[in-house]
């Protein structure tokens, strides 16, 4: 029997944690991710197969280059999330030149990067000289291409943040939505960049 004293115990809350950005954008990420892990994986297997071609061919990257855009990529995902925190605290104009510094970084790796693909030419290398090349054109070249995307991606936020007096709810979910896509292509850049221009 309870004392008349007893203070009655408050229901204890569950508190629920938000994913960020929506669950559609996580399918996509899932299925990207799953893309480039079969990619990953053929080029382990024909590498151990060929040893000797895919080190000698390795021996012509500009690993210089490659971890140049590694900080690069590093540091322009590093500024996206400093603006998705200064624009949920409400500082939409820091969170602006935040997204305006992700996208010039952004657009450092894809002229970098261009760079390497235009020099690699120049050398008489091109997709068909061995299987070390098939994988590099096609793996690099695909992040190439979600690079492409993305870095108009981060210029629409930062006109979106420049204009914006409040955000909502859909207004922050759509920033988490890029921020996600942009974090996962930093990530696909950490394992390419070892895996292809790095591995022993």
């Amino acid at each position: 029997m309870n004392s008349a004293n007893e203070i009655p115990l408050e229901p204890v809350t569950k508190k629920t944690r938000h994913l960020p950005g929506d669950e559609l954008v996580w399918m996509f990420i899932l299925g990207d991710m799953c893309c480039f892990s079969l990619f990953f994986g053929f080029f382990a297997y024909y590498r151990v197969n060929d040893a000797a071609v895919f080190q000698q061919a390795q021996a012509l990257l500009d690993v210089q280059a490659g971890t140049a855009n590694t900080i690069l990529l590093l540091c322009s995902s590093w500024m996206v999330a400093l603006a998705l925190r200064a624009a949920k605290r409400g500082l939409l104009r820091q969170g602006s030149w935040l997204m305006l510094l992700a996208t010039l970084l952004g657009s450092g790796f894809l002229w970098l990067k261009g760079m390497e693909y235009v020099d690699k030419t120049e050398l008489g290398i091109t997709f068909l000289t061995n299987d070390f090349w098939i994988f590099y054109y096609l793996v690099t070249g695909m992040h190439y291409f979600h690079v492409l995307l993305g870095v108009p991606l981060l210029l629409y936020f930062f006109f979106s943040l420049r204009r914006a007096k409040k955000l909502n709810e859909q207004d922050i979910s759509n920033l988490e939505c890029g921020g996600i896509y942009w974090h996962m292509v930093d990530l696909l850049w950490l394992v390419i960049f070892p895996l292809i221009y790095l591995l022993p």
